[in-house]
């Protein structure tokens, strides 16, 4: 398997002022990755901040499916920088197209009233848990030979479910779903990097939640799944080359919709950051 690093996916090349252009992975899906656009157009947006100005949030919007095998140009508006606020706006194209809008804002860090009302669920830690890597690499021969030559892309994100999910043989489970993560590179505590690699990551096993009281898997050839919108709000610093705990829960389904919510906890119990989800959920005719 190549060495494939995540980091250099998230570093973009600089066309001119306020566009950039990243590159592409296949993973093996429909479309391109939704994490990746995600991660990319933060990172964009980053590359224009004034210093010491840190993501506390991002609202995006996913308008066509994108090409896996094309690279991705990041147009960079600069909305506002205020005293301690600062906002852009990023359009991502391919083939001359808009395929997806993101809001990011920064703030300087500064000091005010705290508390945390979330708790860490109780469960196993991530060393008693196989990666879910490990599943896919022991069903290769379910797989389609294009999955199996874009497994090592998912290998710079160590994901390990708590709860066993065979997506060969769904049940009907309730819509919560606990995933340990982790980046397999060491990221040296930048801000930065840390938070444009959970924006990629927070897309991993998200929206399939919504599909577990339906015992319906992501694999099923007559749905159609794909992301309409998704939001994240930073709340604290964090290493995500240590554990982060994602817990994700769909409180609603219906009107070919549905709608996820996720926190990331690290291994204190400290919330550190917080994201939602709504995607496309629609039952087509076709043959398997």
């Amino acid at each position: 398997m190549p060495d494939i690093k995540l980091v250099e996916l998230l570093t973009l090349e600089k066309i001119e002022q306020g566009l950039f252009r990243g590159q592409s992975w296949d993973l093996g899906f429909r479309a391109l990755f939704g994490g990746q656009v995600m991660g990319q157009a933060l990172a964009a947006a980053q590359l224009t901040m004034p210093e010491g100005r840190v993501t506390h949030s991002f609202h995006s919007y996913f308008l066509l499916p994108g090409d896996a095998n094309q690279p991705v140009v990041f147009d960079v508006e600069n909305v506002r920088d205020g005293r301690s606020f600062s906002t852009r706006r990023v359009k991502a194209v391919q083939n001359g197209r808009n395929i997806f809008y993101m809001t990011a804002s920064f703030q300087l860090p500064e000091v005010g009233l705290e508390h945390q009302y979330a708790e860490m669920p109780d469960v196993p830690a991530p060393e008693d848990i196989e990666p879910d890597i490990k599943f896919y690499e022991k069903s290769l021969s379910d797989m389609s030979l294009r999955v199996r030559e874009t497994l090592s892309y998912h290998k710079p994100i160590d994901t390990r479910t708590v709860q066993a999910i065979d997506p060969y043989k769904p049940q009907v489970q309730e819509p919560k779903r606990y995933i340990w993560m982790k980046a397999q590179e060491v990221l040296g505590g930048n801000i930065n990097i840390n938070q444009t690699m959970l924006a990629y990551a927070s897309d991993y096993h998200f929206l399939g939640t919504c599909l577990q009281p339906h015992g319906i898997s992501a694999r099923n050839k007559t749905l159609r799944m794909a992301t309409i919108d998704h939001a994240m709000w930073f709340h604290h610093p964090f290493d995500f080359d240590d554990w982060l705990l994602y817990c994700a829960e769909s409180p609603f389904t219906g009107g070919a919709r549905g709608l996820v919510r996720g926190q990331f906890f690290n291994r204190q119990g400290k919330l550190v950051a917080s994201t939602m989800q709504e995607g496309l959920m629609r039952n087509i005719e076709e043959s398997i």
